[in-house]
């Protein structure tokens, strides 16, 4: 071994670092030509890079997911006691989960949450723009729980409560499906709730452009009106960059309005740079109707679109920006 390195280096032309290291795998190894086969071997790789955007780094998600689905029923069995004595068996369990997802955010898009100080000590209803899949949200929730010790409770798809294994994670985290009357006690309870108004739909159809499809949908308004409660408009900036949906194909939304389930496929996962930021509350007033207010409400987290995100969305650009320091903002 040592006689090829030195071999790399005699002579009067030095060969370069990657010949030079062909040469001493060849040496090593015993294996003619090995060169070919390290140039054939990345070109399979460069091939099949599309497959990790597509599977492999969507499923790391899932993976953690799962991760958490298991860490409860760990933390179940080893506390089976406690729960006849405890009021809270799981609030170690979420403590944790909010740990686990936090540390994700921060390594894989340098996560950070603004305007925290913007959220009522009192019960209030988030409203939030639906990016392709909820990590964002996930984010806030775990930052704001680690920050602030505060739960939030979140209004979920009914296909939410039918994927396998996820009701124990659904149970622990709160995460409720409706209706209406559900969503008025738990903010009667003085609990802050989350609400995506364009729901599946918006994060399978908005694109890069950030196009807030909430329709004519007002119950989100009406809930709030019903428990008196100011509403919080919050946003992610870089979140379609993150992950992306195929739903500019017209097949997959009439698919989509016929099955009501999230049949089109999305790629991404990308290490790009997460910001949330929480707009000023839109306080309760008893003479405003669910029409003004959800429009209030639309133009409100329209505002922050506006002002935190560049449209188009650009993938590279969002990756730039885990290297730029952020400008302080009004």
């Amino acid at each position: 071994m040592t006689g090829g390195n030195e071999s790399c280096t005699a002579g009067p032309t030095s060969m370069s670092y990657l010949t030079c290291l062909t040469y001493i795998l060849e040496e090593w190894t015993g294996v003619e030509h090995i060169g070919d086969y390290l140039s054939y071997a990345f070109y399979i790789l460069w091939l099949l890079f599309p497959l990790v955007v597509v599977v492999v780094l969507p499923g790391v998600i899932v993976i953690l997911f799962y991760v958490s689905i298991l860490l409860l029923h760990i933390y179940k069995r080893k506390n089976e006691l406690k729960e006849a004595y405890s009021h809270d068996v799981w609030a170690g369990a979420r403590e944790m989960l909010a740990t686990l997802w936090d540390g994700h955010g921060r390594i894989w898009h340098g996560y950070e949450l603004h305007g925290v100080e913007n959220i009522p000590p009192g019960p209030g209803l988030v409203v939030f723009y639906h990016g392709a899949t909820p990590v964002d949200y996930i984010y806030f929730s775990a930052r704001l729980h680690i920050t602030t010790k505060r739960r939030c409770t979140v209004v979920a798809d009914n296909f939410v409560f039918r994927l396998p294994g996820f009701k124990i994670l659904l149970d622990v985290l709160g995460i409720i499906h409706g209706p209406k009357e559900a969503c008025v006690r738990t903010l009667k309870n003085g609990c802050l709730l989350a609400i995506a108004p364009g729901g599946v739909r918006e994060a399978l159809f908005s694109d890069e452009m950030y196009t807030i499809l909430w329709s004519n949908r007002k119950g989100f308004a009406q809930v709030a009106i019903d428990a008196k409660v100011p509403i919080i408009p919050m946003f992610t900036q870089n979140v379609r960059e993150g992950f992306r949906t195929l739903g500019g194909i017209k097949i997959l939304r009439s698919l989509y309005e016929r099955v009501r389930l999230p049949v089109v496929p999305l790629y991404g996962g990308f290490p790009v740079k997460l910001r949330t930021f929480i707009g000023e509350p839109i306080p309760y007033e008893p003479n405003t109707t669910a029409e003004e207010l959800a429009e209030k409400t639309k133009a409100a987290v329209q505002v922050l679109i506006e002002k935190h995100q560049k449209i188009p969305g650009n993938i590279f650009r969002a990756l730039m920006e885990r290297f730029q320091t952020q400008k302080k903002e009004d």
